[in-house]
C-alpha cells in the first residue's frame, strides 16, 4: 500500500483529510460572504461584481469550485467513515455520558452537518441554476433576485435558521480542524476559543445580515 492510501485507511488521516478540507470551505465561505456584503452598495455594484466573476474571472471561479467541490465531497466521505468506525468501535452505548468541554456546536456536528448539506444543494438551485424560484427571478439580475427573494419570510426564516446551523458547525470545526493539524492543544474550557469564536460570529452575522437586512428593507 503507497502512502497516500495507507494515510486515508487510518483514522488519523481521515482526521486529517477532514481537518484540511474543512479549512478550505472556511477560506470560500469567508470569500462568499465577503461577496455577498457587496448588496449594501448597491445593484450596480453587486451587479458588475457577479458579472466579472463570470467574465474575466470565470476561469477562476470555476477553479474554485472544483476545489470546494472536492473539499466537499472529502469532508462528508471522511465525517461518514469516521462515524462508521467510532459506532463500530463502540456498538454499545454508554449507559451514562458525562459530557466535558462540550458545547452545542460539539454535540450538533452530524445533524448539522446533514442540514448544511441539504441546504447547499437548495442554494445553489436557488441562486445559481435558479431551478428553484420563490420568486421571478432574472438570469443576471443577482440584486434583483436577493432582494425578491428575500421579501419572503419564509425564504428568509429558512436561510437565517441555516445560518445558525453555519455559524454552530463552523465554531467547533474550525476549531477541532486546527487542532487536528497540531496548531492548537486541547482546552477543556470550551469558551477558551477565541479566534474560533470571533470568526464563527462574523460569518454568520455576515450572512445572516443580508436576508434579515432585505426583508425589513434596509438594503438601498
Amino acid at each position: 500500500m503507497t502512502s497516500a492510501p495507507r494515510v486515508w485507511a487510518s483514522t488519523v488521516g481521515k482526521k486529517i483529510v477532514m481537518a484540511v478540507s474543512g479549512l478550505i470551505m472556511v477560506g470560500f465561505v469567508i470569500l462568499h460572504m465577503a461577496g455577498n456584503l457587496q448588496l449594501f452598495e448597491g445593484a450596480d455594484r453587486l451587479n458588475n461584481y457577479s458579472a466579472f466573476l463570470h467574465g474575466p474571472a470565470n476561469e477562476v471561479l470555476w477553479a474554485l469550485r472544483v476545489a470546494v467541490f472536492v473539499a466537499v465531497i472529502a469532508h462528508i466521505v471522511s465525517a461518514y467513515q469516521l462515524t462508521v468506525l467510532d459506532r463500530a468501535a463502540r456498538p454499545v452505548p454508554y449507559e451514562r455520558q458525562r459530557l466535558q468541554a462540550a458545547t452545542v456546536g460539539s454535540r450538533t456536528m452530524r445533524v448539522g452537518g446533514v442540514v448544511l448539506a441539504l441546504f447547499i444543494v437548495l442554494h445553489v438551485l436557488h441562486f445559481t441554476t435558479l431551478t428553484l424560484q420563490p420568486a421571478a427571478l432574472a438570469e443576471g439580475d443577482v440584486y434583483g433576485n436577493v432582494i425578491a427573494s428575500f421579501r419572503i419570510w419564509w425564504v428568509t426564516v429558512l436561510y437565517v435558521l441555516a445560518m445558525i446551523a453555519l455559524g454552530l458547525h463552523l465554531y467547533h470545526g474550525l476549531w477541532s480542524s486546527v487542532r487536528t493539524l497540531g496548531f492548537e492543544r486541547g482546552r477543556l474550557d470550551p469558551f477558551r476559543r477565541p479566534v474560533a469564536i470571533a470568526l464563527a460570529l462574523i460569518v454568520w452575522g455576515g450572512f445572516t445580515l443580508v436576508p434579515v437586512a432585505v426583508y425589513f428593507h434596509l438594503v438601498p
